[in-house]
């Protein structure tokens, strides 16, 4: 064996443990595209109107959400398996986007995957964009927070129905709001 091979085969050993971690996210061939329900009786909370984007540098994501947040909102992270304690979470209420505070998914749309992640078959309505992304090698979809830009997690198609796909969230790119209490204002 020449060098370059055996270079070749330790990069692909070395990369196996990246592939077993991402295989509980269950990636398919093609990649899934979003789907909202496009209803808005999945809303729990009154809907916001006129939410335009939020433009921020990296220094004032910085200064606004913990050194953890920040690793998974704007640099792509991934937080560990069963760490997230937002897994459990199964009041009424609404999931925000931890950084700008965007309603973002409903909990009626949340279920028990099994991938150690919150788990949603559906966003709420304009509230998330999707883009491919390749970092595994293979293409994902990754989703984020249409006003801020946060990155929450990836989108697969081996969801419930009604939509038959599960957005594999990121617990710490989200707070929780309980239907009882209201809805923080937006940051800005």
């Amino acid at each position: 064996m020449d060098r370059r091979t055996f270079l070749n085969h330790c990069a692909w050993v070395s990369l196996a443990p990246v592939a077993l971690s991402a295989s509980a996210c269950n990636p398919s061939q093609s990649t899934p595209s979003a789907s909202p329900v496009a209803s808005d009786t999945l809303w729990v909370h009154t809907r916001p109107k006129d939410v335009p984007p939020l433009d921020k540098s990296a220094e004032e994501w910085r200064s606004t959400v913990s050194e953890d947040e920040f690793h998974i909102l704007f640099e792509a992270g991934t937080e560990p398996r069963r760490s997230s304690p937002l897994l459990d979470e199964k009041r009424e209420g609404t999931f925000i986007c931890a950084a700008c505070q965007l309603p973002l998914f409903p909990s009626k749309t949340k279920y028990e995957s099994g991938t150690g992640w919150p788990s949603f078959w559906a966003p709420l309505e304009g509230q998330v964009e999707t883009k491919k992304d390749m970092k595994l090698g293979y293409p994902r979809t990754e989703y984020h927070c249409k006003r801020c830009g946060g990155h929450q997690g990836h989108i697969f198609e081996d969801g419930p129905e009604p939509t038959g796909l599960r957005y594999c969230n990121n617990g710490l790119a989200l707070d929780f709001i309980p239907a009882e209490e209201p809805l923080p204002e937006l940051r800005t």
